[in-house]
């Protein structure tokens, strides 16, 4: 299936599409109601908004750097998955989607790099924890929120990863473990994005080492590609390559875009008919 990814309300029905996600909570912290037509989005720990308000809601390394967009390679700012109070405001973001459409997908769940957080509450919880492994002790943290988060999800529970399959990279990044998270997941969403897509070759790697990496855990991947500006071509060629290894492609921020893509794709693959005299 092909689905489209976006802000505005109204492109979740164009017919062009199998499956709209709209954004209920951004990265901006911007916030939507959310749609009974649509699979609704939420970013759950990337929160501009949130970090700028209250600096201590942001994770911090073992030499007291923020997680922020002033930090090189961070395109926005992070809340520590620690905060019992913000987790609690993402449940009830996740109540109030689940109330309008059975399906719901979390995005942007994760610790944001393998050196956060190192913030009093994470240093004085993984005293107390079970865990002798910091790293487990993170994992775990990340798995009982999305538990959490899907249990009150009555349809499809869909979940964003970072397009990285290298083995641990995931882990060790984000606090993201396959394996436990797939027994609350339904379906995982990689994005793979390009401004242009002017070769495949790396797309086509990423999403077969996925497909490698999910072979065992029985839940289903799809891949998203971004749409703003792609020339049409291109991203018809990147569509194709991705139809091959995800169950469903998705297409973001630009609907007009991707329709134009599909419509193209459909078009090339009707068959003509081939007229003789008889037929005249």
């Amino acid at each position: 299936m092909y689905g489209v990814v976006t802000r505005n309300a109204e492109e979740v029905e164009w017919s062009d599409f199998d499956l709209g996600f709209y954004e209920v909570k951004d990265v901006t912290g911007r916030a939507a109601a959310p749609l009974p037509n649509a699979v609704n989005m939420i970013s759950c720990f990337g929160d501009n908004a949130a970090a700028d308000e209250n600096p201590d809601l942001v994770p911090v390394d073992d030499e007291g750097r923020l997680a922020t967009r002033d930090r090189t390679y961070f395109d926005w700012a992070y809340v520590c998955p620690t905060n019992e109070r913000y987790r609690e405001g993402l449940l009830e973001i996740v109540d109030d989607c689940a109330a309008e459409n059975d399906d719901v997908r979390l995005d942007d769940v994760g610790f944001p790099r393998a050196e956060f957080c190192h913030c009093e509450r994470c240093e004085r919880l993984f005293d107390r924890n079970s865990h002798d492994d910091w790293f487990d002790w993170r994992a775990s943290v990340i798995t009982d929120f999305v538990a959490d988060a899907a249990s009150r999800v009555p349809g499809r529970t869909y979940l964003t990863l970072y397009p990285d399959p290298y083995p641990g990279h995931l882990y060790e990044r984000a606090g993201l473990d396959i394996d436990a998270l797939s027994e609350h997941v339904d379906e995982f969403v990689v994005p793979l994005y390009d401004t242009h897509y002017g070769t495949t070759y790396w797309l086509e790697t990423i999403a077969k080492g996925f497909e490698t990496r999910l072979a065992d855990p029985d839940v289903d991947v799809s891949i998203e590609l971004y749409a703003v500006n792609v020339d049409v071509d291109d991203l018809v060629h990147a569509t194709e390559v991705a139809a091959a290894y995800g169950s469903d492609v998705l297409f973001g921020y630009d609907a007009s875009n991707a329709a134009a893509a599909l419509r193209r794709m459909r078009a090339d693959a009707e068959e003509g008919r081939t007229f003789t005299p008889d037929d005249a």
